[in-house]
C-alpha cells in the first residue's frame, strides 16, 4: 500500500481591484516535499473576470500566471526565484501580497499522488 504524504496547497486568485477585495479563483498551486512536487494549474474565465472589472488587462494576468508556472518548474524564465530550491519557490509564490494575482492562505493535507490531488482540488475550487 502506498503511503500518504503531507502536501500543502493554496488557491490562486485574481483580484482586479485590490481595494474592493473581490476575487475570482483561477488556479491552485500544490507542493509536496516528499514527492518533490511543485505545480500550478489555471483556468481563466475571462467573461467572469471582466464582470469584476471591465478595465482588467487579461493579457497581463496571463503573463503573471505564466511566470507563476515558470517559477514552479524551476525554469530560468522564472528569474532568480525560479533558481531557488523547491520549498523556497513555494513559500515565495504563496507569500502574502497585495497585487492582482494573489494566493489564499496555505492549507495542508495528505495524499498518495500529488498530481491527482492537484487535479481534484482544481476541479473543486476553480472549475
Amino acid at each position: 500500500m502506498q503511503e500518504k504524504t503531507l502536501f500543502e496547497y493554496a488557491v490562486i486568485r485574481v483580484v482586479p481591484r485590490v481595494e474592493r477585495e473581490e476575487f475570482l479563483n483561477v488556479g491552485v498551486v500544490l507542493y509536496c516535499a516528499k514527492q518533490k512536487f511543485l505545480q500550478a494549474v489555471f483556468a481563466l474565465d475571462e467573461q467572469r473576470l471582466k464582470a469584476l472589472s471591465i478595465d482588467l488587462d487579461i493579457a497581463e494576468v496571463k503573463e503573471h500566471l505564466c511566470a507563476f508556472e515558470q517559477i514552479c518548474i524551476g525554469s530560468a524564465q522564472g528569474g532568480p526565484i525560479g533558481k531557488l530550491d523547491i520549498a523556497s519557490r513555494f513559500r515565495w509564490l504563496t507569500a502574502t501580497r497585495s497585487t492582482v494575482v494573489q494566493c489564499s492562505k496555505v492549507h495542508p493535507g495528505f495524499c498518495k499522488d500529488a498530481a491527482e490531488t492537484l487535479s481534484k482540488l482544481h476541479s473543486q475550487l476553480v472549475l
